[in-house]
């Protein structure tokens, strides 16, 4: 019985140490991605401010010349067009689930059918799977995304948003704060809402676009929805390698600690046996005796 019960956890060592071996090099390869992302996010995120402040800039110097079907308050909000970044793979904690359970509460409140855009696998299946009728997805891995393939899907949105398809555009992704912290945003990228800003108006007056606003306006808010769908995808990435190396750490820690429990119940079943063999040797000479 002793013997059955020390091959038992034997057993159950070498698993959970096949697992710790397992997790503990994907904590690894996670934070090896980590620093690639983080790298690429630090460069698109340079790049996006840019383009944020100089439509910025012209709302504030150029309120008259601005296209109206781009201001908030030129329509009534019906449809809403919703773009959640989730990942295309699991083993990365609450990632998902927290992307998911926000995009959904948002959704739940649109008394409208929504239009959804799936960015990564999981939020593909999660909404297919509860009914709703996905518009278009991107499912390879987030962090293979090029610009090129941002701008394929970011323009049908933009066509539907002219067209009057659509009135709003939200984009749904995790933001990257530290290694140890991510939170969910919301983000309307359509229409603009801009508080005037009196700094801007005193720094930027003299500035003058050729050949006129409207048309700077209308050739920069492509890029500028091209530009965030970008930046908040390989931000979503980098994200979502922090939540992998973290759970991975997490759980390769608890492999660590079931096996000293593990290896405190074997050494003390394997004593129990030794001392069980050694009462029935004295006993046995005892008997002969």
């Amino acid at each position: 019985m002793a013997s059955e019960s020390i091959q038992d956890i034997k057993r159950r060592i070498r698993s959970v140490t096949s697992t710790e071996h397992i997790t503990n090099a994907m904590k690894l390869v996670s934070a090896g991605k980590l620093r690639k992302a983080k790298a690429i996010y630090e460069k698109t995120n340079a790049n996006s401010h840019y383009l944020t402040n100089t439509i910025r800039e012209m709302f504030n110097t150029n309120t008259g010349d601005i296209p109206q079907e781009y201001l908030a308050g030129n329509r009534e909000i019906k449809t809403t067009c919703y773009i959640i970044c989730t990942s295309s793979r699991g083993l990365c904690g609450g990632f998902n689930n927290n992307i998911l359970k926000n995009a959904q509460a948002d959704i739940d409140d649109d008394p409208e059918k929504p239009v959804i855009v799936a960015i990564g696998s999981k939020g593909k299946e999660y909404f297919e799977k509860r009914g709703f009728e996905v518009h278009s997805s991107y499912l390879s891995p987030p962090e293979s995304i090029s610009f090129l393939e941002s701008k394929a899907l970011s323009e049908p949105i933009i066509e539907m948003y002219r067209n009057e398809e659509i009135d709003e555009v939200v984009l749904i992704y995790t933001a990257f704060i530290s290694s140890m912290e991510q939170e969910v945003r919301n983000v309307t990228l359509l229409p603009f809402e801009i508080e005037a800003d009196p700094e801007f108006e005193r720094s930027y007056n003299q500035m003058e676009y050729e050949p006129s606003v409207e048309e700077v306006f209308n050739y920069l808010v492509p890029k500028y929805v091209e530009t965030m769908i970008y930046s908040a995808v390989v931000e979503s990435a980098t994200c979502e390698h922090a939540a992998r190396r973290m759970a991975m750490e997490n759980a390769t820690d608890n492999a660590r600690e079931m096996l000293e429990g593990l290896n405190l119940t074997y050494n003390r079943a394997r004593q129990s046996a030794i001392t069980d063999e050694i009462i029935e040797i004295v006993a046995g000479s005892e008997a002969q005796n």
